[in-house]
């Protein structure tokens, strides 16, 4: 019986094909493109990407997460061959993916076990900005899942927000209308279920103590597992020797309740295994990325995965 379990986030970093799409930026992940991408890298990741999933949360379950929500994936078809690798293959996952406005093309998407996640339903929400000039900034879109877990209703909202491009002041209003947005999303729940349990992942391009997370985001029906990891100075992304918490699973708090034949939230984690991180160098422990400038060095992320652990609460 399977009483201890895990879910994740995973910002994926540019998970693209081979293949040319005239619709989005995505020339230098070809192989005529600056990044001489092509069919042996792309495999390559694939693989490194599906061993890292395999073993996310392996240390306190027997199984790798039931879901995970994933940032940075080009479409469809890189979705099933991740899904479909021989790492993952035996987990039998399902996915669900929308292709988003943005002009890089990149999505965020949901992968999950259909043996201990029934999907009830999907939908996605535009995250509408403009420039300062009133053209269109196109971003990825939000993603809601309701499923049962366990039997037991959830819904999961999974996140990409607007970068910290020219700076965080520059661009936390950004971020700050995308947790507005994700403030509507749990009023539609809300509308459809008095007592929602609702799980928040995504890569937020900000950490649990900035603007929008703290201010914006956060009422008194969640709570922040992370605020903690940020506290003790852990991070899932490393930029310039120092480390940020991007990427974050915000919970509602009724995961804390102990109530029998329920699922209750037990721990937080980042994913930060000695074989996904930088061995040598100024970079010695931070995430393993696929590049380093135009060099291809075949690496993982340039984020860590982050998880949350839950135990089924049995009724002796």
């Amino acid at each position: 019986m399977l009483n201890t379990f895990s879910i994740a986030f995973y910002n994926l970093e540019n998970l693209f094909d081979t293949k040319r799409n005239k619709y989005i930026l995505d020339k230098s992940y070809t192989a005529g493109g600056d990044l001489e991408w092509n069919q042996d890298r792309y495999a390559r990741k694939i693989q490194n990407l599906s061993n890292v999933i395999s073993k996310i949360g392996i240390k306190n379950s027997k199984l790798p997460p039931i879901f995970i929500g994933v940032s940075e994936v080009e479409n469809k078809a890189c979705l099933s061959d991740l899904i479909n690798s021989e790492k993952l293959l035996p987990f039998k996952y399902d996915f669900v993916h929308y292709n988003s406005p943005d002009e890089r093309g990149i999505d965020v998407a949901f992968l999950y076990q259909k043996k201990y996640f029934d999907l009830i339903y999907s939908n996605t929400y535009t995250l509408y900005l403009t420039d300062g000039k009133n053209n269109r900034d196109y971003t990825r879109d939000i993603l809601l899942v309701s499923g049962k877990l366990f039997n037991e209703q959830i819904y999961i909202i999974i996140n990409h927000w607007p970068s910290r491009s020219k700076g965080i002041g520059f661009s936390d209003h950004k971020r700050v209308k995308a947790a507005n947005l994700v403030r509507e999303i749990i009023i539609d729940i809300h509308k459809e279920n008095k007592n929602p349990k609702i799980i928040i992942m995504g890569d937020f391009n900000d950490q649990p103590s900035n603007n929008s997370i703290k201010n914006h985001l956060m009422t008194d029906a969640f709570f922040n597992p992370m605020f903690v990891l940020q506290q003790q100075n852990r991070g899932s992304v490393n930029y310039r020797g120092k480390w940020y918490l991007f990427d974050q699973i915000i919970l509602s708090k009724l995961f804390l309740n102990n109530v029998p034949n329920k699922i209750k939230f037990k721990d937080i984690d980042i994913f930060d295994a000695h074989f996904i991180q930088e061995k040598t160098g100024k970079r010695k422990g931070s995430p393993k990325r696929t590049y380093i400038g135009k060099w291809h060095q075949g690496g993982f992320s340039d984020h860590f995965p982050v998880l949350a652990y839950f135990q089924k609460i049995i009724k002796l």
